[in-house]
């Protein structure tokens, strides 16, 4: 006996809709969301207030209100400072030796603001990687 499917036999649909709104492509969306520009058509502002998002794009409809970013730009953001403060904090202590007071100082203030600085490019752009990867919230979601 063959191993073949019958051909009358219910198959679920498998195609994917395609958005109302522009998909662009990877660089795009990660350059215009750092930019803090709409990841979809790049015409608009996605920022309400500094890390607020506008409910939808007020050009294109796109819904980056429902992109819901949440713990992922402060984790990159920390990564990031770590990654450029951590090289430098140990080079300046290995070569000049200097008093802690002077390092705390130094160090403290320039990765607050180093961390504030970036935090807002690096949520434009995980909205942006979010909208290039469909990953808005469903609608019945809180």
């Amino acid at each position: 006996m063959p191993d073949q499917v019958p051909h009358d036999v219910w198959q679920p649909d498998r195609t994917v809709a395609a958005p109302a709104w522009p998909v662009p492509p990877w660089g795009a969306a990660l350059f215009r969301g750092v930019r803090g520009l709409c990841p979809a058509c790049g015409k608009t502002h996605i920022f309400a207030g500094y890390l607020k998002v506008v409910p939808e794009c007020t050009n294109c409809g796109a819904p980056v209100g429902s992109l819901r970013a949440d713990d992922a730009p402060p984790y990159f953001t920390i990564f990031i400072v770590g990654h450029l403060l951590a090289p430098l904090i140990f080079t300046v202590e290995t070569t000049w030796h200097p008093a802690l007071g002077l390092q705390a100082a130094i160090w403290l203030p320039l990765s607050l603001l180093l961390t504030l600085g970036l935090l807002r490019p690096v949520k434009g752009a995980t909205v942006g990687l979010m909208l290039k990867l469909g990953m808005q919230k469903a609608q019945g979601e809180a």
